[in-house]
């Protein structure tokens, strides 16, 4: 709670005035204590969205894995079939460098461990139309088993790859302590809960008990 303009000033010379503009901004005058207030709340949504973006994460690397091993093998980061699969552009994300960047980091042939090296943004674009053939017509309901009815699995693949673009757009966001409140958080949570959902409803349904997120949002400044 603060109490006194020290408090305030001190808060702002710490933050500075000039990251505390964005939010000074958004309130329509310069009141210190609403301003530190909004600064406050962002930080904590920010940290709320944590948990069910690592669920998020966790069950959308987890799913594509699943589909690996049943198209490559258990040790699928090393076989050579799907490293030869992965676009290596000159410019711009690489997922032949960045498979090899994470294998780099572990034991041969230690699966479990190389999962979680890989990038999200690796895990993102899986889901785009090059693997279609391979690996999402036949497995992609498989791995999602709460995936709308009658719509086609190419159609499926495309929806779980646009959301996850949103999701590591808030992502990197938090990552970078940047802003989020002007966001429309209420969408970025929904999105995660489809994810999450189209993988494991019962999965969601957890996540929902647990998380902050929604009661923190009722409270914004």
């Amino acid at each position: 709670m603060l109490t006194t303009a020290a408090d305030i000033k001190a808060i702002e010379r710490v933050i500075t005035s000039q990251r505390l503009s964005t939010y000074s901004g958004s309130i329509g005058m310069r009141n210190a204590r609403r301003t530190i207030e909004l600064y406050a709340w962002n930080a904590k949504i920010a940290g709320a969205f944590m948990f069910p973006q690592q669920i998020c994460e966790v069950a959308i690397r987890n799913a594509a894995g699943e589909v690996l091993e049943a198209v490559y093998g258990r040790q699928w980061p090393w076989a050579v079939g799907f490293e030869r699969s992965l676009p290596d552009p000159k410019y711009g994300f690489s997922m032949r460098k960045e498979l090899g960047q994470a294998r780099g980091k572990v034991p041969a042939g230690n699966t479990n461990k190389a999962i979680p090296e890989l990038k999200f943004a690796f895990w993102g674009k899986l889901f785009t139309k090059r693997f279609d053939r391979r690996l999402w017509n036949p497995h992609l309901r498989s791995a999602f088993q709460g995936l709308p009815q009658g719509v086609t699995a190419q159609r499926c693949r495309q929806m779980i790859y646009e959301e996850l673009e949103k999701v590591r757009g808030l992502r990197n966001r938090i990552a970078h302590h940047e802003p989020v409140f002007q966001r429309n958080l209420e969408a970025d949570y929904a999105r995660i809960e489809r994810l999450v959902g189209w993988r494991c409803p019962r999965t969601k349904t957890w996540m929902n008990e647990i998380d902050m997120v929604r009661e923190l949002l009722k409270v914004k400044p």
